[in-house]
């Protein structure tokens, strides 16, 4: 397994995978010397995209991702891929797009355990009543993302 790092405006950024996909990406609070000029081949791609994205530069991802967890947790992340950049969806809406708004705690749940930061787009995933619940990365960071998704941030990244 490879790893990459990219210094992001929310933190270094940690890249997982292998020539099978990306299979973590994960947003850290201390980088001290993990950042270094080499980045696998295998990683390369990942790393470009996330740092188009964060100037601005690219809104969609297109990788090959190898995310680890159950049946149930792939079709959420799946799902979660097709959340428009610039959007947000409830964690309700999110359930009914499962097939079963009863399923809302376990869609939160797996929601929570996304292994592919950012590029498997937990963050849009909101509360019923537009509050930003849960965030493994920090409520701050998930505003952030919001924000900047919607234009609020352009210009204002470094």
């Amino acid at each position: 397994m490879s790893v990459a790092y990219l210094q992001t405006p929310l933190g270094v950024t940690y890249i997982e995978g292998d020539a099978d996909g990306i299979r973590e990406v994960s947003i850290l609070d201390d980088s001290l010397g993990l950042l270094t000029d080499t980045i696998p081949p295998e990683l390369r791609q990942a790393h470009q995209q996330l740092g188009e994205y964060f100037r601005g530069e690219r809104n969609t991802f297109d990788l090959q991702l190898n995310p680890q967890g159950t049946d149930f947790q792939k079709r959420v992340w799946e799902e979660l891929l097709k959340i428009p950049f610039g959007r947000t969806i409830s964690y309700l809406e999110l359930a009914r797009r499962l097939g079963d708004e009863k399923s809302i705690r376990a869609a939160a749940a797996a929601n929570g355990k996304n292994p592919i930061w950012l590029i498997v787009p937990c963050h849009r995933v909101i509360g019923s009543d537009g509050s930003l619940t849960g965030y493994a990365g920090g409520l701050w960071r998930k505003k952030w993302l919001i924000e900047y998704e919607k234009g609020g941030l352009q210009g204002s990244l470094f």
